[in-house]
C-alpha cells in the first residue's frame, strides 16, 4: 500500500489512519516536530505541513520526533505487543501473582490502560492468564509426581479449597484423578452412522465430552483413548445409544436443535470463545474477527482459531459456523466437505 498523493497523505493524517502509520510522516513548521499520521495532536493549518517519506528524511529537514506519538520508535502495536509480553514473563516468573498495580507499574501505564491492551493482545485479563498458567503448572506437576497439594501450592495457588473449586472445569476431574490419568473416571461412548460418515458420542458423569467425525470408527475410538488414555471406556447402553441417535438426528436435520450437557474443559480463553460459538444462530456464520470481538479481543484473531481447531465437540459447539472473512471455508478439523454439509443444511432447514 502507497500513498501517493499529498491529497491523500493529508486526508490520512486527518483521519488520524493507523494504516498509513510508517508509509509516510509529517512534520509541523510551526513546532519544530515531525508525527505519524496517527498522532492524536490537533492537526496543524495545511500550509505548516511537509511530508517525509522516513524519519531520517525528516530529521535531515531539520525536525524533532514528537514525544506524542514517538514515530522514531516501533510502531505502538509492537511495543504494545512487546510490553505484554513482558508482563506474561512477570507473571509466569513471579512466585505469586503480581498485583495488576505492579504489572501496569512496570509497563508504564495506567492500571485501566494496562488491563485493556492486555486483553486486547492475549484475548484474556492478566488475572485470567495467571491462573490459566498456573493451571498448567499444576498439570504438568501432577503428571511428573509429588503430590497434589505440593502440585497446587508450588504452582502458586494459596488455597488448595480455590483449586478444587475450579478443577473440574480446567481438569475435568479432581486433582487426584487427573494425576492418576483420569483412571477413576469413566466415560462412555457408542459410535453410529450418520450422512457424514462415522460419528463417535462419548459423555462423563457432567455431560457430553466429546462428538467426533471421520471416516474410520476405529480411528475415533484411538483419539478419544488417546484423550482419555487411562479413564474406564465403557461400550454404550441402550440408553446411551438414544443419546447418539438425538445427535445424528441434528446432524442430518439441524432445525430439531441440539440442547445437551456439555462437559466443557480447557483454558479460560478456549472457553469463552467455545460460548461464543455456541450463540451463532443455526443457519448464520461469523468470521473469526467477529468471534474475537464478540469477547473483547480483537487483536486475537489468531487465537480464535486455534481454539476453534481445538474443539472436540463437534456440532453442540459449533465451529463450523465460522468461516473466512471473505465468507470462504477455512479449515475444519473434520473436514471442509463436511463443513460445507453442515452450513447448507442449515441454511435450508
Amino acid at each position: 500500500m502507497q500513498i501517493a498523493t499529498d491529497e491523500g497523505r493529508w486526508a490520512a493524517v486527518l483521519a488520524k489512519d493507523h494504516a498509513a502509520d510508517d508509509l509516510f510522516f509529517y512534520s509541523v513548521r510551526t513546532t519544530g516536530v515531525y508525527c505519524r499520521p496517527s498522532c492524536a495532536a490537533r492537526p496543524a493549518r495545511r500550509e505548516n505541513v511537509a511530508f517525509h517519506l522516513s524519519t531520517a528524511e525528516a530529521k535531515a529537514a531539520g525536525f524533532r520526533p514528537c514525544k506524542r506519538c514517538r514515530p522514531n520508535e516501533p510502531p505502538m502495536a509492537e511495543r504494545h505487543a512487546a510490553m505484554v509480553g513482558e508482563a506474561c514473563r512477570a507473571i509466569e516468573a513471579a512466585e505469586e501473582v503480581p498485583s495488576l498495580a505492579t504489572l501496569s507499574g512496570l509497563a508504564g501505564m495506567s492500571p485501566y490502560h494496562f488491563h485493556r491492551v492486555f486483553k486486547s493482545i492475549t484475548g484474556v485479563t492478566p488475572k485470567a492468564y495467571a491462573e490459566s498458567h498456573r493451571t498448567r503448572k499444576v498439570r504438568e506437576a501432577l503428571t511428573s509426581g509429588g503430590t497434589v497439594t505440593e502440585a497446587i501450592y508450588d504452582a502458586g495457588f494459596n488455597s488448595g479449597g480455590r483449586f478444587y473449586a475450579k478443577s473440574a472445569q480446567v481438569l475435568g476431574m479432581t486433582p487426584t484423578r487427573f494425576r492418576a490419568g483420569g483412571e477413576t473416571a469413566t466415560i462412555r461412548f457408542a459410535i453410529g452412522e450418520c450422512s457424514l460418515g462415522a460419528i463417535l458420542v462419548a459423555a462423563t458423569e457432567v455431560g457430553i465430552c466429546s462428538i467426533l467425525l471421520g471416516d474410520d470408527p476405529e480411528a475415533l475410538v484411538r483419539d478419544l483413548q488417546d484423550r482419555f488414555d487411562r479413564a474406564t471406556l465403557v461400550g454404550a447402553d441402550p440408553e446411551f445409544e438414544a443419546l447418539v441417535a438425538k445427535v445424528v438426528g441434528f446432524v442430518e436435520q439441524p432445525g430439531l436443535g441440539l440442547d445437551l450437557p456439555l462437559d466443557v474443559r480447557g483454558t479460560a480463553f478456549q472457553q469463552r470463545v467455545w460460548q461464543a460459538l455456541r450463540d451463532i444462530p443455526a443457519g448464520e456464520t461469523a468470521g473469526y474477527l467477529d468471534i474475537a470481538t464478540k469477547i473483547g479481543a480483537p487483536k486475537a484473531v489468531r487465537a480464535v482459531a486455534q481454539a476453534c481447531a481445538a474443539n472436540h465437540i463437534a456440532v453442540a459447539i459449533p465451529c463450523h459456523r465460522v468461516v473466512r472473512t471473505d465468507g470462504a471455508l477455512s479449515g475444519y478439523r473434520w473436514g471442509v466437505e463436511r463443513k460445507r454439509a453442515l452450513l447448507d443444511r442449515e441454511a435450508a432447514a
